[in-house]
C-alpha cells in the first residue's frame, strides 16, 4: 500500500499570535526578539531578490554553503551574531549594500 505525502500546514505567524495571547511569557520574549526576526527576514529578502540559493551566494562569498546557512541561522542565535564585516559581504554578494540605522522608538500609550 502506498501513502501519499500529505504535509501538516504550519503557518509560523498565526502559531506566534496565538501563542502570544495565551502566554504571556512566550509573549515577551517573542517580542524580545522581534529585531532578530527582522534581520533574519532581511537577510532571506535580500538573497530572494537576488534570485540566489545559498550554495549560489556562498559560491559569491567565496565561502561554502554551510556558513551562508550559518549566517542567516545565526541571526536569532545571540551567542553567534555574525559581524559587520559578515553582513556587508553577505549585501555584496546579493549585489546590495549593507545600511543600518536606529529609529525612534515607537511609544506603545500614545
Amino acid at each position: 500500500m502506498s501513502e501519499k505525502y500529505n504535509p501538516v500546514a504550519f503557518d509560523p505567524h498565526a502559531f506566534a499570535e496565538e501563542a502570544c495571547k495565551r502566554d504571556p511569557a512566550f509573549r515577551d520574549a517573542y517580542e524580545g526578539m522581534a529585531d532578530e526576526f527582522a534581520a533574519l527576514a532581511e537577510l532571506l529578502r535580500a538573497r530572494q531578490r537576488a534570485g540566489l540559493t545559498q550554495t549560489e551566494l556562498a559560491a559569491r562569498m567565496g565561502v561554502s554553503q554551510p556558513v551562508v546557512a550559518r549566517i542567516e541561522g545565526s541571526v536569532g542565535n545571540r551567542k553567534h551574531a555574525p559581524s559587520l564585516a559578515t553582513l556587508r559581504r553577505y549585501a555584496e554578494a546579493c549585489g546590495q549594500r549593507l545600511v543600518i540605522r536606529f529609529e525612534p522608538k515607537q511609544d506603545s500609550a500614545a
